[in-house]
C-alpha cells in the first residue's frame, strides 16, 4: 500500500528533485563544468526525493526537521561546488588564452 499525503515532505522532495535535475541539466548547459560523477549523485538524489515523497508521511517533526537540515546543507554545498568548478574552468580558459598570445 502506498499512502501519499500532502505535507512538508512533498515540498521537500520536490525541492530536492529540482536541485538534482538542475545538476543533471548542467551537463547540457555547461559541459565544461560538469563531471561524470554528477549523474550518479543526480540519480541518488532522485531516488531520495521519491522516498521522501512516498514515505515522508511517517516522519515525526524532529525527523522532518533533520531532513530539512540535511537537504538544505546538501543543496548549498552543491551550489558552492558548481560555482567553484565554473571559476576553475574560467581560470583555466583564461590561462590558455594568455598562453596562446
Amino acid at each position: 500500500m502506498i499512502n501519499i499525503g500532502f505535507g512538508p515532505n512533498i515540498i521537500l522532495g520536490i525541492i530536492l528533485w529540482i536541485g538534482v535535475t538542475l545538476l543533471y541539466l548542467l551537463r547540457i548547459v555547461k559541459p565544461e563544468v560538469a563531471r561524470d560523477e554528477d549523474i550518479f549523485f543526480a540519480t541518488i538524489g532522485l531516488l531520495y526525493g521519491c522516498i521522501l515523497i512516498i514515505h515522508g508521511w511517517r516522519l515525526d517533526p524532529i525527523l522532518l526537521f533533520s531532513q530539512v537540515l540535511i537537504i538544505s546543507s546538501l543543496l548549498v554545498a552543491g551550489w558552492e561546488n558548481i560555482r567553484l568548478r565554473g571559476l576553475l574552468a574560467n581560470t583555466t580558459k583564461f590561462k590558455k588564452q594568455k598562453k596562446q598570445k
